[in-house]
């Protein structure tokens, strides 16, 4: 009996397995609506891209994110850990190539400066993730400078504006608070229909000075949508000190009142690491649309 109950134990747990390898393929677009805008302004639709840990052999992933030029989305904001092997910025320029006609955004994560090491997955629960002391540098400045040299604007902490379909936006972004590069930046804060935040980790020290400086709408990354859920549960992790119910997805900061907040579950894994449970890879498109309150 005993033996029999072990048996079902790990065919069960090799299934789980399996299903868990294979769901980290199965990507998946999402499709959200913020009523953000002021009245009469014509929606805009935004592509979040984040947390793609790009490895050079990733076809699959590659084609995916290129089929994404198909959208009618007017901007693109992607928020970090775009590498995952110092050789996967051709790769990855490859993959954004047919996004880089629209206008875009983008800030990096820990890992687009430096590259991943196996962990044990039990110690998440004990808090965020460390940077290692001999951790891989990775090539950021050339990403930077390819990104940038296709016209997308590096916000991290840094500021800008940009007008889409009418709207006038300032963008008010942060470098990657994981890591502690995090500093608001200063500077003039132009009169704006919309102000946008945009950091890679969504601690609550980012997500509270940007909001304090005005964001409406905040983008954010990092924890994966927790990687391995419980159904009927969800995440258990977050990878930082957001809390689990803000997890992925569409909430708002610091409450219901405050800025709109959404985190992105992300494409991609560690290598050491190439699972997801109950937590499909995403993008999503976001719909912004008018205010009912004005």
């Amino acid at each position: 009996m005993v033996r029999r109950a072990l048996g079902a134990v790990a065919v069960a747990g090799a299934a789980t397995l399996a299903w868990a390898l294979v769901e980290a393929h199965a990507f998946t677009l999402r499709r959200v609506t913020v009523p953000v805008l002021p009245r009469g302004a014509d929606p805009i639709r935004i592509l979040h891209l984040s947390d793609l840990h790009l490895t050079p052999g990733q076809r699959d992933k590659i084609a995916w994110v290129r089929s994404l030029a198909s959208e009618p989305v007017d901007l693109v904001v992607t928020t970090g850990d775009n590498l995952a092997h110092p050789l996967a910025v051709p790769p990855l320029l490859g993959a954004y190539e047919p996004l880089m006609s629209r206008p875009g955004l983008f800030v990096f994560g820990s890992n687009d400066y430096f590259g991943p090491r196996p962990k044990n997955p039990l110690a998440y629960f004990g808090g965020p993730s460390l940077l290692h002391r001999e951790a891989v540098e990775l090539p950021s400045e050339d990403l930077r400078a390819r990104l940038t040299a296709g016209g997308w604007k590096d916000v991290n902490n840094a500021r800008t504006s940009l007008e889409v379909n009418g709207t006038r936006i300032r963008v008010v972004g942060l470098d990657d608070p994981h890591i502690g590069r995090d500093k608001l930046p200063s500077g003039r804060r132009p009169r704006a229909d919309l102000t946008l935040g945009i950091v890679h980790a969504p601690y609550r020290r980012a997500l509270e000075a940007l909001a304090d400086d005005g964001a409406q709408l905040i983008l954010a990354g990092h924890t994966h949508g927790g990687q391995v859920c419980i159904p009927g549960v969800g995440a258990l992790v977050t990878n930082c000190d957001l809390d689990t119910a803000r997890v992925k997805g569409l909430s708002t900061w610091p409450d219901a009142d405050g800025a709109w907040l959404h985190v992105s579950a992300g494409l991609g894994t560690s290598p050491y690491a190439p699972i997801r449970f109950a937590c499909r890879p995403e993008a999503t498109v976001l719909t912004l649309v008018e205010r009912g309150d004005d």
